[in-house]
């Protein structure tokens, strides 16, 4: 059994025209790695040697003042129990160039809580729901008696209701 053809058989030849298509899919797919080889490198250098322009801007860090301890009486229509809310508080400020403009508007804070808690009743307090919307209501006050400053929070420290 020798692979050469007998004195009879005909050799099978690649017809042209299969040739042709394999070497056009050959180089084809070539050139589509080629692309992607180069796109790909070409897309890493841009980002490598451009991304630094693209940084991200600074964050300052947030500064915090204390408010003094908040002790008022809860409304308790209906009840014959007086219940209080003692309560610690720090705001925090974006910036501290505004700490000086926020300090002399302290009294006005402190109105702003007093009148706020003092009106509240014990199950406005339940459950973290209740502490969220007090938060959200206490920074929406305290931005109204501070501005045109601006605060970003307001932070419970403690929060007792007895």
């Amino acid at each position: 059994m020798s692979n050469e053809p007998e004195a009879g058989e005909e050799v099978a030849k690649p017809k042209g025209k299969f040739s042709l298509k394999l070497s056009r899919k050959m180089m084809i797919i070539a050139a589509a790695a080629l692309l992607v080889v180069v796109g790909g490198g070409a897309g890493g250098w841009f980002y490598l040697r451009h991304g630094d322009k693209h940084e991200k801007p600074e964050v300052k860090a947030a500064t915090f003042v204390d408010i003094p301890e908040v002790l008022v009486n809860l409304s308790n229509v209906g009840s014959d129990r007086t219940q209080y809310l003692k309560v610690k508080i720090t705001l925090e400020i974006p910036d501290k160039e505004a700490v000086p403009m926020i300090q002399p508007l302290m009294p006005r804070v402190m109105d702003a809580f007093q009148t706020y808690l003092r009106e509240l009743r014990p199950t406005d307090l339940d459950g973290s729901a209740g502490l969220y919307r007090l938060k959200e209501e206490l920074t929406r006050r305290v931005n109204l008696a501070v501005a045109p400053n601006k605060i970003t929070a307001v932070l419970f420290k403690e929060i007792i209701v007895q």
